[in-house]
């Protein structure tokens, strides 16, 4: 039975190493790195327990459910990493974030968005380099039947909306998007009373543009991101695609939804 391990270390020369250490007997490096692969294992779990509630008991039953389990675990894992990190807490939120300056959290919104766009955006091309462009759309836009109204509920809880919100408050939820910190976005009233949501600059589109390559097509997924999310915040409202890539669309704006309630 092999017993060791061979690495190449800095100076070049093979080194040996024991493959049955502890967590305890890692390096400082090593343990940074595991705790690190700690963390991400965390998030994957977290994200298969919310997709095998929602697949055994509905999405919605899902959104409710990971309500109270998020609410209850993030209490105990930020009051758990406070007292290693050193820092308080003060009504469920970290003291450090309660002390930065509006400017700082701004910009870490900013950041964590950005971030989120992040996570799509390696997926998309991990599974495009395996499997073709049509495969990962099919595997986005199942993502945002899955996402859209997660956050429409989570905006939701957070707006205090309430069942029927109407127009009012799907235009509130539509600001404290997670897209609304990293791209530029307007909404319109119409006379009627119905509402038009425009995307003025997108992040994904206008990177595109940058390196001279055409739209990318994602009216598929808008199809499915912008009518679930509506619907998630008010049942009765409507959505219907003004245009989306690869529609044609003006110089000021990428996309552009209509909603309203009939």
């Amino acid at each position: 039975m092999m017993d060791v391990l061979r690495k190449t270390g800095a100076d070049g020369k093979d080194q040996q190493v024991n493959p049955y250490r502890s967590v305890e007997e890692l390096s400082k490096q090593e343990l940074v790195s595991w705790i690190m692969d700690a963390f991400r294992r965390s998030i994957v779990h977290y994200g298969m327990w919310y997709a095998e509630v929602a697949h055994q008991l509905g999405p919605e039953k899902a959104n409710q459910l990971e309500a109270a389990a998020g609410d209850r675990g993030m209490g105990i894992i930020l009051k758990r990493l406070g007292e290693v990190l050193g820092f308080d807490m003060r009504d469920g939120l970290p003291g450090p974030l309660l002390d930065m300056k509006k400017e700082v959290l701004l910009e870490l919104s900013r950041a964590i968005s950005k971030n989120w766009l992040v996570g799509d955006g390696v997926w998309f091309q991990a599974v495009e380099s395996e499997r073709k462009m049509q495969t990962a759309k099919l595997c986005n836009d199942g993502c945002w039947a899955g996402f859209s109204p997660y956050e429409a509920y989570r905006i939701k809880q957070l707006l205090s909306l309430g069942e029927h919100p109407g127009l009012e408050g799907l235009a509130a939820a539509l600001q404290m998007r997670l897209y609304s910190r990293i791209n530029k976005q307007s909404l319109h009233w119409q006379d009627d009373g119905n509402l038009i949501f425009q995307m003025n600059e997108c992040r994904v589109q206008v990177a595109r543009s940058r390196k001279g390559l055409e739209d990318y097509p994602c009216k598929s997924a808008g199809l499915i991101e912008y009518p679930y999310f509506a619907a998630a915040i008010d049942s009765r409202i409507k959505t219907e695609c003004i245009g989306c890539p690869p529609d044609p669309h003006p110089k000021q704006w990428w996309c552009a939804w209509h909603f309203y309630i009939p």
